[in-house]
């Protein structure tokens, strides 16, 4: 991450300008530091005002998480940490959603996997048949 915007993947990086910050009081314990300052960080990106992405990936990222995007961090004591946290998990939010799913091209089974399962299938056969009872002669 450099400071003007996040790299998302090769293609895409997001300017922070697009990013919203909202900071505030963490939850849970934490003694004094933690009821007197703002370290808890969310990060919340428009994707449908985005400039950075092309409407093809407007519109496969709106169908899989949504037309905005959050972030919560609180994990560290630190503002500054918080913050590249909840960015890093915004950037992984969306490197996920952009992601393009490869079509499966089906195969035909081989030669040897046709012998194996016919070879199975004669065992199979042939251990059911010797269960069987004598038949009465």
């Amino acid at each position: 991450m450099d400071g003007e915007s996040i790299r998302v993947t090769r293609t895409v990086a997001i300017p922070l300008s697009e990013i919203e910050l909202r900071f505030s009081r963490s939850s849970g314990p934490g003694g004094q530091h933690a009821q007197k300052t703002e370290t808890r960080v969310e990060a919340v990106f428009d994707v449908e005002g985005s400039t950075a992405l092309s409407a093809a990936q407007k519109r496969r990222v709106s169908s899989r998480v949504g037309p905005v995007i959050r972030a919560v961090a609180q994990d560290e004591r630190s503002q500054s940490r918080n913050r590249e946290l909840a960015l890093e998990r915004l950037a992984e939010q969306l490197r996920q959603a952009l992601r393009v799913e490869r079509k499966r091209v089906p195969t035909a089974p081989t030669a040897a996997s046709k012998a194996r399962r016919l070879e199975e299938k004669r065992r199979r056969a042939n251990l059911k048949r010797l269960r069987r009872e004598p038949p009465d002669s």
